[in-house]
């Protein structure tokens, strides 16, 4: 009987993390293969060597903490531990299914959270220290990016100089600067997906190393593969949504969300909180165009409703400055408050407000649906 459950166990981990294959795969690189750097297939490659990696290393420390911070470590017997790990993997299929990206941190933290609700067991300090975070962080690297969108991204795109040519960058027709952007952002990809290895792999899989069924290599192993498999099949959706339909990023736009993400992201692993960088990499998005559309408009003028009537248009309408004379770079700006409507063309939005809409629900419905389901299991049915 322990052998059954223990191969449903390992079933369901492995479900687990081919879906968290499915949703951090877009996060890390959407913003590449939307901006035409990568192929999907390349792009799975690296989410699968990179993701080993962080999951060998950090993400050790990660699996050893998460089974015993949020509830303690006893309570995840080989039953309770395949229950948490079903309503992680199965509120994950829902969201990929739909082609968005959920955060699987958050859906692995609720799925822990209704066990905790259930036995009255759960750290509420510990609870309250992520989730205050969860709220701050994307709201910090909203406006962060809207900043950098509002005064900083002409400029930073004029001196970048990143224009796209037709076909890959890495071409023959590419120039040099658009190779080092591509080259960039890709490796900015690699760094997320090596944090999500860091954090994600314990999702899958700390509850059977918790208790006591599996090694922690052969968990890593598995959990690798899992996501492998993932990232190469169910990231397809997800990757269309983050890189095509809900945002046409151009190279340096995916740049300065590459960065922003990765950057918070970090921070946030380095005290210890389960990151939602899902959550942080679309909300980097939404702010960077909004920022970049409100330089039609004067702080002043906004304030008296004067001139106010923003174009979210697209940041691939700036295609960057013409590599030359370094001292003309910068001057193609126009100030904030005299650029027109008409130069951020609507033609291309940077992101669309109905699958903006979409993404935040499902964010939102499918960690809840992980906790929801949790708790009325481990209440109504103790074990």
């Amino acid at each position: 009987m322990v052998e059954l459950l223990l191969v449903v166990g390992i079933a369901v981990a492995a479900f687990v993390g081919y879906n968290i294959g499915g949703s951090s795969t877009a996060p890390a690189f959407g913003p590449a293969v939307g901006a035409g750097v990568l192929s999907k297939v390349l792009a799975a490659a690296l989410m699968t060597i990179f993701f080993f990696i962080g999951g060998w290393t950090i993400g050790r420390e990660v699996i050893a903490t998460l089974g015993g911070s949020i509830v303690p470590s006893e309570l995840f017997t080989l039953e309770a531990s395949i229950i948490v790990l079903f309503f992680i993997g199965f509120a994950l299929f829902i969201s990929n299914s739909f082609g968005v990206p959920a955060s699987t941190s958050m859906t692995a933290v609720g799925s822990i959270a209704g066990l905790g609700l259930a036995t009255g067991s759960l750290n509420w300090g510990v609870m309250g220290r992520i989730v205050s975070w969860w709220i701050v962080s994307p709201i910090i690297t909203f406006w962060v990016c809207g900043v950098i969108g509002r005064y900083f991204y002409p400029t930073l795109n004029e001196w970048i100089a990143i224009p796209e040519s037709d076909g890959s960058p890495f071409s023959g027709d590419a120039t040099r600067r658009e190779m080092v952007g591509a080259i960039v952002v890709i490796a900015i990809g690699c760094l997320m997906a090596f944090s999500a290895g860091a954090s994600n792999a314990a999702n899958a899989v700390a509850p059977l190393v918790g208790s006591g069924e599996l090694s922690m290599n052969i968990a890593i192993l598995l959990a690798v593969v899992a996501v492998g498999v993932g990232a190469f099949t169910i990231a397809r959706k997800t990757l269309d949504t983050m890189g095509s339909d809900l945002t046409q990023l151009p190279l340096t736009a995916a740049i300065v969300v590459a960065v922003v993400s990765s950057t918070a992201t970090a921070a946030l692993a380095a005290i210890g909180i389960p990151a939602s960088f899902v959550i942080i990499a679309t909300m980097s998005i939404i702010g960077l165009g909004w920022g970049r559309a409100t330089r039609t408009t004067t702080a002043r003028d906004a304030v008296r409703g004067e001139g106010a009537n923003v174009s979210v248009g697209a940041l691939a309408a700036d295609e960057g400055a013409t590599v030359g004379d370094t001292e003309k770079q910068g001057e193609n700006a126009p100030p904030i408050g005299e650029e027109e409507v008409d130069d951020i063309p609507a033609a291309s939005d940077l992101f669309d407000p109905e699958t903006t809409g979409r993404v935040i629900l499902m964010q939102n419905f499918v960690p809840t649906l992980a906790t929801a389901g949790a708790f009325l299991i481990f209440r109504f049915f103790p074990i």
